[in-house]
């Protein structure tokens, strides 16, 4: 293979990930605890754009209410770097990227 092949398909990976990048920004999930009663939505980037609280949970102690939003937010942020890494290994072509990958933002 030519240097020049190389080069070219350097650019064209390069270029993809870049738009994979875009797409990952994009991505919204919704992680979930106490069986959906806390939801929240985080993008590709991690930032939280909405927390949904039961109403029912209004009467339960603040620590349990704490808790439940802490294991949300965990739930959502593994959601959301699952989501990225599969985005991310389309891009490159379904190279596995390796476990830990973490995208420049």
């Amino acid at each position: 293979m030519k240097l020049g092949n190389i080069m070219k398909q350097a650019q064209e990976l390069q270029a993809g990930l870049a738009q994979a990048q875009e797409a990952v920004k994009a991505i919204e999930v919704v992680g979930e605890a106490g069986a959906g009663l806390v939801k929240v939505q985080l993008n590709g980037a991690m930032t939280v754009s909405r927390v949904s609280i039961d109403p029912s949970l209004r009467e339960e102690e603040q620590e349990v209410l704490e808790d439940l939003l802490a294991a949300a937010v965990n739930d959502g942020i593994r959601r959301a770097q699952e989501a990225a890494q599969r985005t991310m290994s389309e891009a490159a072509g379904g190279i596995k990227l390796p476990d830990g990958f973490k995208m420049p933002f």
